[in-house]
């Protein structure tokens, strides 16, 4: 609690001398206090405080003025109201303010102190939040640094260009910015191949990945492997295009080399071999090198993949390279259909996870060539490695954190409603195994594990006392209560970000119903995104088997009861049958995360 400071708000001194006592006895010390709103606003506006308690009425400037004034500050401020809000024009204004918690006067210590600690963890998973963000921003930076970086408005008019990209094409940023993207295009280049580019990122509004030959403004060209993604509004138009590029010139020029030099005759020996050698000095420098027979016994290594793997030269030489590869490899039979394709004389690009002696993974940008002698027979393996280790170990980290992120966001939804420590990690692990038994692939079923997390974000617009209610809402409560579907779409729509779009979806149909009688919008059936159907079963599962402010938690009879009843109803027949074969399964779970 250290790290946490509060402005409480109250013209009551009598109120104030106990809520110091209270404050005092539970060891909150970091605490600054205004006797009226103006005061309060003026003090805000001088120092950063994570949490403002005010009472609404008071002189000068209540409560609700006060809010008024530091949202248009601070939208995202935690704020506790400390009021009886006697009426119910007072609490819908209240709601209408968003404010986080409600504590009800005369105060109750217990009620008071427990309340200011749910603040703390908010604020607290508020600041990690933000530290996340922070973190991104430094990755994005760090690629910035390390990638070869354009953007380009709608037309492919250049909007921005990183220091790397002037450095590879020899233009300034001066003489780009404003100019088409084909100012560096090489005439040399198959026009189809940016026909299907722009047909892939406007029309289809997909990334185009390929390999591109540009030309550099003094004349030469340069070879990138180049990613080009659209970035879509709110509404599905493109608003701008990012390139991201790395160097791949030294590669082409190996291949054009191999093809253009090595068909000799025996007249142009001594000339070849002298070209060869120096050549061959000069890839060694550059890049690592593995040769290989044609079984993928390694016959040669260069200094650099040594350096890379942390083997000794007598410890590879004699040694199939499959045996340096990650087991991924070997279960997609990489090593295999790598083998075919060289066979058939075709060069193969890869990357390869390889495993270093420490045990480490490291990663190289492989190029594999077959090198044939002058009957045109294969005699052996060429790879050329570039070490992109610590690009894979960034992007790595850059999706952990946004992992990271959207579940501490959807921590932060089930500690305000008071619901299970681990309920959020239950109904992940519930869903990505419904996922895979409903017949999704592995990427989609981690995406629908990684996106549940946040179903119930929206209970952050929630009022307290409607969320933690102890007992069954009313009509008026229950329609409020509703709101939080459409709050957690509305949260999340915005984003382009693959975990987000898949948990707006959650967030806005997880309670829909098979009839067509949920909400928000009453769909029915498989008009129901897939991720909100099988969500809904996953959270209604946990959410009866859990103790709740309103309700105790129900036994497995009369949950597997209801769900047979409500199977065709409100849970869609096909995925409810699937988690009732195989029921063992969805116990084991809650049995491994029992709260």
């Amino acid at each position: 609690m250290d790290n946490i400071n509060i402005l409480y708000v109250e013209d009551e001194q009598s109120v104030i001398q106990f809520v110091k006592i209270l404050f005092k006895k539970n060891k909150i010390s970091n605490v600054e206090y205004a006797s009226n709103g103006q005061e309060a606003l003026e003090i805000y506006k001088k120092d950063n405080f994570d949490i403002i308690m005010t009472d609404m009425m008071m002189p000068v400037m209540d409560g609700f003025e006060l809010i008024e004034n530091i949202k248009n500050i601070n939208p995202d401020q935690i704020f506790i109201m400390v009021t009886g809000l006697e009426n119910r024009e007072d609490l819908i204004k209240a709601i209408t303010l968003r404010v986080n918690y409600f504590i009800e006067k005369p105060l109750n210590p217990k009620k008071f102190i427990s309340t200011v600690n749910e603040a703390y963890d908010m604020a607290n998973k508020k600041k990690d939040y933000e530290l996340s963000n922070l973190l991104l921003t430094q990755y994005k930076q760090a690629i910035d640094e390390t990638t070869i970086v354009s953007k380009t408005d709608p037309r492919g008019i250049i909007t921005f260009v990183n220091d790397k990209f002037c450095e590879i094409s020899g233009y300034t940023k001066e003489e780009l910015i404003g100019k088409p993207q084909n100012i560096v295009r090489d005439p040399q280049m198959d026009p189809s191949v940016f026909e299907f580019m722009w047909f892939t990122i406007k029309e289809l509004k997909q990334t185009w990945t390929g390999e591109v030959r540009n030309r550099k403004k003094e004349g030469g060209y340069y070879w990138v492997q180049a990613s080009v993604s659209p970035i879509l509004d709110t509404k599905g138009e493109v608003i701008e295009y990012i390139g991201l590029r790395t160097d791949i010139t030294q590669q082409h020029k190996m291949k054009e080399y191999f093809e253009n030099q090595l068909n000799i005759s025996v007249k142009q020996f001594d000339g070849a071999l002298n070209l060869s050698k120096q050549y061959e000095e000069c890839i060694d420098k550059t890049n690592a090198i593995l040769r290989t027979d044609t079984q993928n016994i390694i016959t040669y290594v260069n200094d650099k993949f040594l350096q890379a793997s942390g083997f000794e030269k007598e410890e590879l030489i004699g040694l199939n390279c499959s045996e340096l590869r990650d087991q991924t490899h070997i279960e997609n039979g990489d090593c295999i259909k790598l083998l075919e394709q060289l066979e058939n004389k075709e060069y193969v690009s890869i990357i390869f996870k390889n495993i270093a002696k420490c045990g480490k993974a490291f990663y190289m940008d492989t190029i594999v060539y077959p090198i044939e002698d002058s009957d045109g027979n294969i005699i052996e393996h060429l790879q050329l490695m570039h070490n992109i280790t610590e690009i894979v170990e960034l992007n790595q980290e850059i999706e952990d954190t946004q992992k990271e992120v959207v579940f501490t966001m959807g921590a932060i939804g089930e500690t305000r409603s008071k619901e299970t420590g681990n309920h959020v990690k239950r109904v992940a692990e519930y869903s990505y195994l419904l996922a895979k038994l409903a017949g999704l692939d592995d990427k989609e079923a981690e995406l629908i594990k990684l996106a549940s997390p946040m179903h119930d974000i929206g209970k952050v617009g929630i009022p307290d006392a409607i969320l933690n209610k102890p007992g069954r809402l009313d009509k008026d409560e229950f329609e409020i209560m509703k709101d939080h579907a459409k709050i957690g779409y509305d949260m999340l729509k915005g984003s382009t970000r693959p975990i987000l779009k898949a948990s707006a979806h959650i967030a806005l149909e997880h309670h829909e119903r098979w009839d067509g009688k949920g909400y928000p919008k009453g769909k029915s059936g498989e008009d129901i995104h897939i991720y909100g159907r099988i969500t809904a079963i996953c959270d209604v599962f946990d959410a009866l088997g859990s103790d709740r402010c309103y309700k105790k938690a129900w036994d497995l009879e009369k949950i597997l009861k209801l769900f047979n009843v409500e199977k065709g109803q409100q849970f869609d027949p096909v995925l409810m049958d699937l988690f009732l074969d195989n029921l063992d399964q969805f116990l084991k779970i809650r049995d491994q995360y029992i709260d």
